[in-house]
């Protein structure tokens, strides 16, 4: 059985001579097996295809994929996006009383899966000519659980309420304050409750239109879960979340929808790993096909795709498995190699406004540092004051290496090109600097963008950066059109591509799928290896800053009053620190070596606390 995909935004008849059907030998024979449809794009038959992939290597813009799939997945198709679009095998299935957790790459299925289930859209089972009936669907699924389920839903007899991936699109649809849309939203009297867990009091008589990212996330997570609904479908709850609001969701979750049948879409593995009962996993090619597993206990699940093979379904998912280490290397060393040193600073925005405390510092050559601590407490503004960015009221941002040059970062860019963009000027040691917020407001390919940095890009830059994040597949889009992701992506690209000593990153996982996070981490780690440069990375995904980071700058103090850097610590050390503060104990997966976060009062979250060990147990 095989399945031809054409990805439309990639295919640009216009610029082509029709090779995809200039070149089959199908064609040459007579048969139309490949055809211009109605919108002057090719269209391939399924059925007379005969899998030479000749199409596939002619055509110029890689817009077609010919993919062999299992026999046993024929007649299994639950929705299908148009002729030689993406097809959905399978569904995940919503239990009673339970939190179900969907785990794959972007584009592999998850939303399509759940926009199903809640009735946002129809189930067409593959047949893209032909409207199906409530009747066929629910005749599909004869004999499982969600023959009952379509039935029920067929009928209106389901109430369910769903967060959207995208809460950002929120505000063009409601106009007024955030109390006044959960006040017009609230069935079951549990708002107040969620405000107070949530602390978003101070945000009561905003608009909604000026709420941040972080605080629109759990607004509308607030407005799913206080409909009085049979099932709950949360698609996305992490993004613009720090790990506290991140453990406030999960929790209020658990506790307020106890006894409900929950479905969520989750990236952040650790906090997906806390949440859910059990886990369906999504596998297949992104934008050509994805495969919903049948259920799995959570720690299977999640240990399966993290080894890239699934015992079940006998299939593998990832050339090699991804791995944990217990004990970083660099925490074995009992000397550090000083690179680059930084001297304290202070800085304040107004008189009575926020104020960051920074203490003198040092990183180590070929160095990844992480960042941890909670929003608005100045992970950012630390970096923007290192990276030139910005200013300090007080003390000295001075960075300065070995030799006592100067060093200098990244500053506004030209003709308005984002700072992100800009090659760095001649300095002995430099810095390259990669924002938290970035926006794609030029209106040239990536392909343009990424190659005019430096005047050309070196062959190195081309092996070890653009290849493994990916940026050859979405070269020929403009950068106004890429997705969150996709723009989250480019953005590293350019940082890495510029020639620095030292990398600052400020939350390069958000918007980013468990794969893309994986080929980040492989990156970044090879690159501070290979070319022997540091790096600070600030994240808030505890899997990354485990992987990447050989040392741990925590940060506390109020969230929008003051912030103070405690230090920099070993992993171990500054890690129990960090985790002391949020109350929560993590112990490592017996087989994988992964962190896992210890169920709130568990009798291992309560030995650990008693030991003072919150990590690395």
């Amino acid at each position: 059985m095989r399945i031809a995909i054409l990805k439309k935004d990639k295919c640009q008849p216009r610029k082509c001579t029709s090779e995809c059907i200039k070149y089959c030998p199908m064609v040459q024979t007579g048969a139309e097996t490949v055809v211009v449809g109605s919108d002057g794009k090719p269209v391939i038959s399924e059925d007379l295809c005969e899998g030479c992939g000749i199409c596939i290597k002619k055509c110029p813009f890689s817009a077609i994929s010919i993919i062999g799939l299992p026999e046993e997945l024929k007649g299994e198709e639950t929705h299908r996006y148009g002729e030689n679009g993406f097809v959905l095998y399978g569904m995940p299935i919503p239990r009673a009383g339970k939190i179900s957790g969907l785990l794959g790459e972007n584009g592999i299925g998850k939303s399509t899966a759940i926009k199903i289930l809640a009735g946002l859209q129809v189930p067409n089972l593959g047949n893209v000519t032909a409207e199906v009936s409530w009747y066929e669907i629910i005749k599909r699924y004869s004999g499982s659980e969600l023959q009952n389920y379509f039935d029920r839903l067929s009928k209106g007899k389901i109430r369910v309420a769903y967060k959207p991936q995208y809460v950002d699109a929120i505000p063009k649809f409601f106009d007024g304050t955030t109390y006044e849309l959960l006040e017009s939203t609230d069935e079951t009297g549990e708002s107040k409750r969620l405000i107070k867990a949530f602390e978003l009091e101070e945000a009561m008589k905003t608009d909604i239109k000026a709420l941040s990212g972080g605080e629109l996330q759990r607004v509308a997570i607030i407005a799913c879960m206080i409909r009085d609904a049979d099932f709950y479908f949360l698609d996305e709850i992490t993004p613009y979340l720090d790990i506290y609001q991140r453990m406030q969701v999960a929790k209020g979750i658990r506790n307020v929808l106890e006894g409900k049948a929950v479905v969520v879409v989750e990236h952040d593995l650790a906090i997906l790993d806390m949440l859910a009962d059990y886990v369906h996993l999504l596998y297949g090619e992104p934008g050509g096909y994805g495969v919903v597993t049948l259920p799995k206990s959570t720690n299977r699940g999640i240990n399966e795709y993290l080894s890239g093979f699934l015992q079940a379904e006998n299939v593998r998912i990832r050339d090699k498995p991804i791995e944990f280490s217990a004990h970083p290397p660099r925490e074995r060393q009992e000397e550090r190699n000083v690179f680059i040193e930084y001297d304290g600073f202070e800085k304040r925005y107004g008189e009575d406004g926020f104020l960051l405390e920074a203490k003198p510092g040092s990183i180590a050559l070929g160095e990844v540092l992480g960042i941890v601590g909670r929003n608005a407490i100045g992970k950012s503004t630390f970096v923007k004051v290192l990276a030139g960015e910005t200013e300090p009221t007080a003390g000295s941002k001075a960075l300065t290496g070995l030799a006592g040059k100067p060093l200098q970062g990244l500053r506004g860019g030209r003709g308005g090109a984002p700072t992100w963009g800009r090659a760095p000027q001649s300095f002995d040691i430099t810095l390259s600097y990669k924002p938290q917020y970035i926006k794609g407001e030029l209106d040239m390919k990536v392909k343009d963008f990424i190659y005019s940095l430096n005047g050309g890009l070196r062959e190195a830059d081309v092996i070890d950066v653009l290849h493994p994040l990916g940026i050859p597949e979405i070269e020929e889009k403009s950068l106004k059109e890429l997705s969150g992701g996709e723009l989250q992506s480019v953005a590293i690209a350019a940082c890495l591509c510029q020639d620095a000593s030292l990398y600052m990153l400020d939350e390069p996982s958000a918007h980013l799928d468990v794969e893309q996070k994986v080929r980040l981490i492989k990156t970044l780690r090879r690159y501070a290896e290979r070319r022997e440069v540091s790096m600070m990375i600030v994240d808030h995904d505890i899997y990354l800053i485990d992987l990447l980071s050989d040392r741990l700058m925590v940060f506390n103090g109020e969230p929008g009053v003051r912030g103070e850097i405690k230090g920099s610590f070993g992993m171990r050390e500054g890690m129990n620190l960090f985790l002391k503060e949020l109350g929560v104990t993590f112990r490592r997966d017996e087989s994988t070596l992964r962190p896992r976060i210890n169920k709130i009062g568990s009798a291992k979250d309560r030995e650990q606390k008693e030991k003072g060990q919150y990590y690395y147990l």
